[in-house]
């Protein structure tokens, strides 16, 4: 008669929130954050994206254990000029009716330093996914806040990019994101050395 008894125990220390450890929650916000697309040519072709999504999560309190994951709205971008605007939308280049999002979703985590460490993972820009790694930075301080920053380089040939303009066969997309904890414990940092 005690089988039960031991088993609705386990049963409900698993289910109870309480019982779950807690992890790190850190929110990735617009503010103090930006996302921007380069491509080298004749007359500048950039703008800023104003529509992104962007995820830091923890499995644990070990940095390592983090993913981030980011999704941008390309027909977002914004470069201050209508006729850059379409230009940088059309179907030569972000091609936005077609391939309405860029992502990057990291799947490893390695440190490179005592606060900093590389997100290597998969960035996809109109239906290409290459190998591509982005840096987080870890405040040394109580660990509250942190930056996910890279810059992805692409040759636009590999992205099947064109242009009525004459443009390198290099661009890029910059990264410059803050993240805020939230909630939940401090992040634990190994030693580096």
């Amino acid at each position: 008669m005690r089988l039960p008894v031991i088993c609705l125990a386990v049963a409900s220390a698993l289910l109870c929130p309480g019982a779950r450890a807690q992890v790190p929650v850190f929110q990735v916000t617009p503010i103090q954050s930006s996302i921007r697309f380069n491509v080298k040519s004749s007359k500048p072709l950039a703008g800023n994206f104003e529509k992104w999504n962007a995820t830091l999560t923890f499995a644990s309190r070990d940095p390592t254990s983090a993913v981030f994951q980011v999704e941008i709205q390309t027909a977002s971008v914004h470069s201050g000029n209508n006729k850059n605007d379409n230009e940088l939308k059309s179907r030569d280049l972000l091609n936005v009716a077609q391939d309405p999002v860029i992502s990057f979703k990291s799947d490893k985590v390695v440190q490179t330093g005592k606060t900093t460490y590389d997100l290597i993972g998969t960035f996809t820009m109109r239906g290409v996914s290459k190998p591509a790694t982005l840096s987080l930075v870890i405040a040394d301080q109580g660990g509250g806040s942190g930056y996910v920053q890279g810059v992805v380089p692409f040759d636009v040939k590999n992205y099947g990019m064109t242009s009525s303009s004459e443009i390198d066969e290099r661009g890029e997309v910059d990264l410059n994101l803050k993240a805020q904890q939230v909630s939940g414990p401090e992040l634990i940092r190994k030693r580096f050395q």
